[in-house]
């Protein structure tokens, strides 16, 4: 006699049915305000370090005084063109950065 713990299950049937893979989460588009607010923020953080950094070894004075010197800036000027500088290169790689890690979306199929 054969015990029922020593059967082996029968194997199990192909349904006729297929399974598809589940889809996956996709996100909706992010406000605007949330959208400049992750490129601008760091951007702002990472041009006035870099503006410390660059004044505190250089004069803007001297700078002027190199490339410009019929231009009648003073020191404060210079160094708001300077920090505006440092921030619009650093909100340009905040924004190349955003693009290029953004995952592939039905709200954003129109920029691939």
């Amino acid at each position: 006699m054969t015990q029922d713990s020593d059967q082996v299950p029968a194997e199990p049937q192909a349904s006729t049915s297929q399974v598809s893979a589940p889809t996956p989460f996709d996100h909706p588009p992010r406000p605007l305000s949330q959208r400049l607010g992750a490129i601008l923020w760091p951007s702002f953080f990472a041009a006035a370090v870099s503006t410390m950094v660059c004044f505190a070894l250089l004069d803007p004075l001297t700078l002027r005084d190199m490339t410009f010197p019929d231009l009648d800036i003073s020191r404060e000027t210079g160094y708001a063109i300077g920090f505006f500088a440092f921030w619009a290169a650093t909100a340009a790689s905040s924004l190349f950065t955003w693009i290029l890690l953004r995952p592939a979306s039905r709200y954003n199929h129109a920029l691939r």
